[in-house]
Order: structure tokens, then sequence, then C-alpha cells
């Protein structure tokens, strides 16, 4: 039983030991965009300026909050499908 256990810990080991030295790329590198599926000026819209204003400050990044309202939120959903998949768009989804 005991070397059933260090057969899977030491790949597993070498694994963290090798990760720990790699350095990936800074994020993010360009503008984020937040895309809300509701019109502006409710609650939604406020919390999600206020969060993206300060994702802005510690990323040192613009974060651009956009409303687009509609179609149940099937507008904003489309175009974060659309969206590279880099990690730089964002849909902010209410479920009640």
């Amino acid at each position: 039983m005991r070397l059933v256990a260090v057969r899977w810990l030491l790949p597993l080991f070498a694994a963290l030991c090798v990760a720990g030295n790699v350095c990936g790329q800074t994020y993010p590198s360009r503008p984020v965009r937040i895309i809300l599926p509701a019109a502006a000026g409710g609650a939604l819209d406020a919390l999600s300026r206020i969060y993206g204003h300060k994702m802005s400050e510690s990323w040192g990044q613009p974060v651009i909050v956009e409303n687009r309202a509609g179609a149940s939120g099937n507008i904003a959903a489309d175009i974060v499908a659309k969206a590279a998949s880099d990690g730089h768009t964002y849909v902010v989804d209410l479920i009640l």
C-alpha cells in the first residue's frame, strides 16, 4: 500500500517543483471588458462599476463596463461567446 502512495506522490511532487519555476505572462496585458446583461443605472450596474474600478486600480489596466440589455441576457452572452478566449472579456450573470 505504501509503494502505491509513493508512485503517485513522486510525479506530483516533481511536477510541482517544475511548475514553481515557470513564469507566465502578466495579466491583463490590455483593457478588460465586463459585459452587463442589464440596463444602465441599476444596482448591478453600480456594483459592476465599483468592482471594475477596484480591479483597474490593482491590475494597472483599464476595466470597461458595457451595458447590453435585452433578449434575457442573450445579447451579452453572444458578445462574450464571440470574443477571443484570452480572459479579457467577462459577463456578469445574475440568477434570481
